[in-house]
């Protein structure tokens, strides 16, 4: 977000448990990230084969009114060949007038709100085990989530950015099914009053096809402390539809190929309450 010149924490949705800070039984943590990474670059291809609509909406608030709003609904698609396409289904003029969207915003919406860490990613960051906890119906192992190093960019557009925060690991699958943190680093100009500031968010995943679990809303509740002024933020992000794309790419799941539709061998849909 940047601020226009001249002018906290997260609710978590989910029923969480209390964490329990004792090493995990039967696996050490090393073992748990190690799984979990490896799901999470099976999801990523997976994803990659799937169509879905994102609706997004972020305010800017005084007090409880809300008084300005960017609002864009598009849907993930492929063309003929395969490539994936973004096709725009509602986008009214912007009414934000404290902020606007930058680069770095539309990043965040696309890349880092759904944030999966795979085998690739992996080596950037540092994951430390923090505990295990109850979401909603589901035993997770709990990590936190920091990138080893970052290199300062004046140019939001040069800048490489990373996911910082906590995730929810299921036990059973060893997938991510929560995310909470924002992206890094913020971007403060020395010279002139460019800002760039980002919110904390949380994002919930939900299971598809009984498969991977897919994220479904992405909350964001913050503050963001400008220089001029401080400009209270709203963010919600919904991912819907999710619909299996008919291309001739395989998905696997722990090496086994999957029809369309069908579910993983031996196993029921688990099911995680979607926030409203």
């Amino acid at each position: 977000m940047l601020l226009v010149c001249g002018l906290a924490a997260l609710p978590l949705l989910a029923q969480e448990g209390p964490l329990d800070t004792t090493p995990p039984q039967g696996i050490t943590p090393d073992e748990i990230i190690k799984r979990f990474s490896a799901k999470e670059t099976e999801f990523s291809k997976a994803r990659d084969q799937y169509t879905w609509r994102q609706d997004v909406k972020v305010d800017t608030v005084d007090g409880e009114t809300v008084d300005g709003e960017y609002r864009e609904v598009f849907d993930v698609m492929y063309d003929d060949k395969g490539k994936r396409i973004e096709n725009v289904v509602f986008a009214p003029q912007s009414s934000l007038t404290k902020i606007y969207m930058d680069q770095g915003d539309f990043e965040d919406i696309r890349h880092h709100m759904p944030f999966v860490l795979t085998d690739q990613d992996l080596p950037q960051y540092n994951v430390l085990y923090v505990g295990q906890q109850q979401e909603d119906e589901l035993h997770c192992y709990v990590f936190d989530v920091a990138p080893k190093h970052i290199e300062i960019s004046n140019s939001i557009e040069k800048q490489k950015r990373y996911f910082q925060g906590r995730v929810w690991v299921d036990s059973h699958d060893f997938q991510i099914v929560k995310t909470y943190g924002k992206t890094v680093p913020d971007i403060r100009k020395h010279h002139g009053d460019d800002e760039y500031l980002y919110p904390k968010f949380t994002t919930w995943r939900q299971q598809i096809d009984g498969l991977y679990w897919f994220p479904v809303y992405t909350r964001a509740d913050d503050e963001l402390h400008f220089k001029m002024e401080d400009v209270h933020i709203r963010e919600v992000v919904k991912y819907q539809d999710y619909k299996r794309f008919g291309s001739n790419v395989k998905i696997l799941y722990e090496g086994k190929e999957l029809a369309p539709g069908e579910k993983k061998p031996g196993e029921q849909p688990q099911d995680q309450k979607k926030p409203q």
